[in-house]
């Protein structure tokens, strides 16, 4: 699929309601979006499959639901550093760093690299992102030593009450899902949690809720236990 088809398709199935819900979600009132559902993307990531050239011009296009379409379809092996600094200066709302993080980069050897210095940033995005592939090196990397999140949490502690608001949010996924680990590091997560207290996060005009982290941990060891003892 070439880029004018792929916009194509994209404009065809957009709809301005759910471009208002993400403009809503985001806070960016005038991002270019055709408001197309994840549904959809997910039905053009089976037909295009990998494409990395095609991710490239989507994101370049600057409009929301081409940068989503190319979190799906680009391949993280071909993925180079340069071309995840590039992203990254472009990122200015947690719905893109949270389908980069999710669906490309946690699978990029450049941005895991990176993931440290990014969580140390001062920077809004450049934090979260950091800290969402913490999140996600904690539920799927398990080369990654109990040392490694212990330090992680504890830098966490002392930091978390005071960063920038969406940076804040992931470092309370952060915390539970390093604490969703193993028995160490539940212990430990909640341990901090209960130091840190509670949470607040600014989330705009929408619904969404702040997770408590000591219920979520509780609950996520007892599905798991649930779900080993069938």
């Amino acid at each position: 699929m070439d880029l004018q088809t792929a916009m194509a398709r994209l404009e065809a199935n957009g709809s301005e309601r759910t471009a208002a819900i993400y403009r809503r979600h985001s806070g960016i009132e005038d991002m270019a979006a055709f408001g197309v559902s994840f549904a959809f993307l997910k039905e053009l990531k089976k037909e295009i499959k990998k494409d990395h050239a095609l991710a490239l011009a989507l994101w370049a296009t600057g409009n929301l639901d081409a940068r989503l379409l190319a979190t799906f379809i680009a391949d993280p092996k071909a993925t180079t550093a340069e071309q995840v600094d590039a992203c990254l200066q472009d990122v200015r709302m947690h719905l893109l760093t949270d389908s980069l993080t999710s669906n490309w980069w946690h699978k990029v050897a450049a941005a895991n690299a990176q993931r440290d210095a990014w969580r140390h940033s001062a920077d809004e995005w450049s934090g979260r992102t950091g800290w969402q592939l913490v999140t996600l090196a904690a539920l799927h990397d398990k080369t990654a030593s109990d040392a490694y999140f212990l330090q992680a949490l504890h830098e966490l502690e002392a930091e978390l009450q005071q960063s920038a608001n969406r940076k804040k949010e992931a470092m309370n996924y952060a915390l539970i899902g390093i604490g969703t680990r193993n028995d160490t590091l539940e212990a430990a997560a909640i341990a901090a949690a209960e130091r840190i207290g509670r949470v607040d996060i600014d989330h705009g005009d929408t619904a969404c809720k702040t997770p408590d982290a000591i219920p979520y941990i509780q609950r996520t060891k007892e599905r798991k236990l649930a779900k080993s003892a069938k």
